[in-house]
């Protein structure tokens, strides 16, 4: 068992289902070569960029994009700032919109913000051109 799915396991109820049914799609699309828990959450990167991940918040089971808002999906919340992130919040797993979330992890790949080297940068963030 990785620490993702030890992270899932101390989850309870709905919230063990959600999480559960989030690894599961976004291992389909991202694979498992690059997951970790990372500040506490599980986190999917690539080349070491991170793209996805999620965690328990008091609005739900926060599944977040680090470039997600620049992806054009309407269903994303956007955080107003200096950081590229959006995110969905679940509370059932039923919320879920399972083509959606294919969508932004598809977008993902190619929609890329450098995360990896803000602090080299001094917080500032440069697109990727993948």
């Amino acid at each position: 068992m990785n620490s993702i799915e030890l992270f899932n396991n101390k989850m309870e109820g709905e919230d063990y289902v959600i999480c559960h049914q989030l690894y599961l799609e976004i291992t389909k699309m991202l694979g498992t070569d690059e997951m970790k828990i990372w500040h506490s959450q599980p986190v999917w990167f690539i080349a070491g960029n991170p793209i996805t991940g999620y965690s328990k918040e008091k609005k739900g089971i926060r599944l977040m994009f680090w470039s997600g808002a620049d992806f054009g999906i309407d269903q994303l919340e956007v955080r107003v700032g200096k950081f590229k992130d959006a995110s969905f919040y679940f509370k059932s797993v039923a919320e879920i919109d399972f083509e959606v979330v294919r969508q932004c992890l598809e977008k993902s790949k190619t929609i890329q913000w450098d995360y990896k080297n803000i602090v080299k940068r001094k917080g500032q963030l440069e697109k990727l051109d993948l």
